[in-house]
């Protein structure tokens, strides 16, 4: 087939490549423009741009190029995770596919994968669904549930819906329409993934060990110490009703209360990795070794 890629991020990679290896006609990709991606001064390509131009492929920010593509024959424009909404006119000029990284109706949205995660559900899946003008309100052709497992970091959990939706797609289109088949409506209850802000991502101690792992499974979890932000990469729940030896049971909800073990609202959480403001991240233990934490100081409260 003739295709148009739109895409931006490493997630949006696999799926190119993919349809390329398969022989389709990548006609044009599309991306976010050149922005600055690390401290220096220069202006770096986005994930897809850069494969694309390795794949030796036509690339452009501006998406008003799809006109001019579907003008010289491209039949189908393939979306995942561009970044912004395809306005009606192009959807009028050119049928859409998106791969979405959830079970739709649920998570519709910027952060399917996130807010799955948080809100502890137990599967999430990937959805191949056409586009219209409606935030991820359009038809599903195919539909693949995977579960979530209890301990799996978001990283991890995104790598594997990518995959899935790279097989799926170009399944879909290994004759083209033909094999694409009709798609079904979305059916049951609507729920929306909107972008997470930064104060989200707040270590708030006193709420339960379940919904704080799920929160630092995220990867950029944080909280303050000595004043200063400590991000919070990895840690896992200590099981519940059985407090670490010596721990006080009536610990303050931040409080390092023995060894690497931090106090929640309900129980304790196993610190593994963590990073401190300025720093590369490092095992609790050599933080630890490294900082002292007194037995009165608390993570997330102000110094004195």
């Amino acid at each position: 087939m003739k295709l148009v890629y739109l895409g931006s991020p490493e997630a949006a990679v696999p799926p190119l490549r993919a349809l390329v290896d398969a022989g389709h006609e990548m006609m044009l990709v599309v991306s976010q423009p050149d922005r600055r991606r690390g401290r220096g001064s220069a202006l770096s390509p986005s994930p897809v741009k850069a494969a694309a131009l390795e794949l030796g492929l036509p690339t452009t920010d501006d998406v008003a190029a799809v006109l001019d593509a579907a003008a010289r024959g491209a039949e189908l424009g393939v979306v995942v995770a561009y970044g912004k909404l395809i306005r009606p006119h192009l959807l009028r000029a050119l049928p859409f596919l998106n791969i979405h990284f959830s079970l739709l109706p649920r998570w519709r949205g910027a952060a399917p994968v996130e807010r799955a995660l948080l809100a502890g559900d137990t599967e999430t899946g990937v959805c191949l669904m056409g586009l219209e003008e409606g935030l991820d309100t359009g038809p599903v052709f195919r539909r693949v549930v995977t579960p979530i497992d209890p301990d799996e970091p978001v990283s991890a959990l995104r790598d594997r819906l990518v995959v899935i939706g790279t097989e799926v797609l170009v399944d879909a289109l290994r004759d083209g329409f033909a094999s694409l088949g009709s798609p079904e409506p979305q059916s049951g209850e609507v729920t929306h993934a909107a972008k997470l802000e930064p104060a989200e991502f707040r270590i708030e101690w006193a709420r339960p060990t379940t919904e704080l792992h799920r929160l630092i499974r995220l990867g950029l979890a944080w909280t303050t110490f000595r004043g200063k932000r400590l991000k919070v990469l990895a840690a896992s729940p200590v099981r519940a009703g059985a407090p670490p030896d010596g721990a006080p049971l009536d610990a303050v909800p931040g409080s390092v209360v023995v060894g690497t073990c931090v106090a929640t609202g309900d129980g304790w959480l196993e610190l593994t990795t963590v990073q401190p403001e300025g720093k590369s991240p490092m095992n609790v233990a050599a933080w630890r070794n490294g900082f002292h934490p007194g037995s009165d100081e608390v993570l997330g409260v102000s110094s004195t």
